[in-house]
């Protein structure tokens, strides 16, 4: 089913399609000089950007403000309240040790070669309402003192974790990558989340335990040589170790650890199947829409974590309380860089250049979700930053979306996220990440992860154009 085209607002610029896309370009290309030349904060860059294209699209300034200002404040509201009940709840899930039960507990039921397919499942859960960084904080020193017990090369152990993380924080809602996309792009998130985990589960199984053997021939290092004496790597954990707890203090159970960790996604699936065949005005879909929808969704499990792996450890409430608090600084930055990236999402869309690329896409017959995949890799290439692709990508393309059934938004917004996860390297700090992390030299990053998240970008994508023939 295709979508009639919306009747939008007149473009608060007057100039040529050539010089709209040269402003689009010349924005662009500030963005990327700042980030990756002079290191200025992306959110300082996105700022300075947004100016320049609205020089030379010569909008004037107090539209370009209003655009600007509007667009930065729709995405934070839109997606700025989803980054901060997922910090919560994923801080309060490493201080309260659920983390390190659900690690452990997966670790002692898999062994030997079902090893690397536990440490992708460990980092599907923990990934889950977790950043990337978060995870990687709390999840390497564990791969790698699972891989010096059991003697297994720490690619092997480690890249279907790295995967796991990654392919959750590029295609799952509620991440603030495919949030801001789904935001940007109005598409239905029930259905992003559906074909998002439709998409990461066999981009995980390719791009996790079976890419680890291919990796492990390439980059052959064992735990022992990258760790310290007491076996941590030197790298720090927030993970609360059940001998480390003070009294009265007692680790979660599995089970209520992950049921609190999967609870958004419980409550926002239902909400997506039943979308699809039931009526619009049944009270059952009402209902079920309020409760998958993705803030309500994340501020119920925060709250039910609260109480459960909060106060039902043993935590005070003034503990629980500054466990919850205590995930809030750390994300202000993302929360700044993704509401930038919407100003300057916005500025592209009044000033006219989304209608340009939408019309010459039309006339060139490009597939939207090719030409949304390619525009992200190229700003994750210049940039190193997958939310920066996310957002601007989101915005270059987002005219083009108003053309497509309700259904293949959705997987623009996907295709959009396989993009920005395509080739990390040497301007991403994920890659200095996982370098320090893991002990790696700068050719051995390169071969282990850069080539994962080119495998997570090109397979995500296949999976994703399987769908849009299926899903019409």
């Amino acid at each position: 089913m295709r979508l009639a085209l919306a009747t939008a607002d007149p473009p608060i610029s007057h100039a040529g399609n050539t010089q709209l896309l040269l402003a689009a370009l010349a924005g662009i290309a500030v963005v990327v000089l700042l980030i990756t030349v002079v290191k200025l904060h992306p959110f300082v860059s996105l700022i300075l950007g947004s100016a320049a294209l609205a020089l030379v699209a010569w909008v004037p300034g107090e539209d370009a403000i209003s655009s600007f200002t509007d667009g930065f404040g729709s995405t934070s509201g839109a997606v700025g309240l989803l980054i901060a009940l997922g910090a919560m709840l994923g801080q309060i899930l490493a201080d309260s040790g659920g983390a390190d039960r659900v690690v452990a507990t997966i670790t002692d039921k898999f062994t030997g070669h079902a090893l690397p397919w536990g440490m992708a499942l460990i980092a599907a859960i923990i990934g889950l309402p977790m950043f990337f960084e978060i995870g990687v904080v709390i999840l390497v020193p564990i791969v790698i003192l699972v891989a010096r017990r059991t003697e297994q090369p720490l690619m092997r152990i480690g890249i279907p974790a790295l995967a796991g993380l990654s392919i959750l924080h590029g295609l799952v809602p509620p991440h603030p990558g495919p949030e801001t996309a789904i935001a940007a792009l109005h598409a239905d998130q029930g259905r992003t989340l559906m074909f998002g985990l439709l998409v990461a589960a066999p981009t995980l199984v390719i791009a996790g335990p079976l890419l680890g053997r291919f990796i492990e021939r390439f980059v052959p290092i064992t735990a022992q040589t990258h760790v310290d004496e007491d076996g941590t790597s030197g790298a720090p954990t927030q993970v609360t170790q059940g001998s480390d707890l003070p009294p009265g203090r007692r680790m979660p159970a599995f089970a209520q650890a992950v049921v609190v960790v999967l609870l958004p996604v419980i409550l926002m699936l239902p909400a997506a199947i039943v979308n699809l065949f039931m009526d619009e005005d049944s009270t059952v879909r009402k209902v079920l829409d309020v409760l998958g929808t993705p803030s309500v969704a994340l501020l119920i499990a925060v709250v039910v974590a609260y109480f459960v792996l909060g106060l039902g450890t043993g935590m005070s409430r003034t503990q629980t309380s500054d466990s919850l608090g205590r995930a809030l600084p750390a994300i202000a930055g993302i929360m700044l860089i993704v509401a930038a990236g919407g100003g300057f999402k916005q500025l592209l869309v009044d000033a006219g250049v989304g209608g340009v690329i939408a019309d010459w896409a039309k006339d060139s017959n490009v597939s939207v979700l090719l030409l949304g995949w390619l525009v992200a890799v190229g700003i994750r290439l210049a940039t190193g930053s997958a939310t920066v692709a996310t957002v601007t990508a989101a915005g270059i393309v987002g005219g083009l979306a108003e053309t497509l059934s309700t259904s293949h938004v959705s997987l623009l917004v996907l295709a959009i996220g396989c993009g920005s996860l395509f080739f990390s390297h040497v301007n991403d700090a994920g890659f200095w990440l996982v370098k320090e992390y893991f002990g790696l030299t700068v050719g051995q990053t390169i071969r282990s992860w850069s080539l994962m998240e080119t495998v997570i970008s090109v397979v995500g994508f296949s999976f994703v154009m399987i769908l849009s023939v299926i899903f019409t």
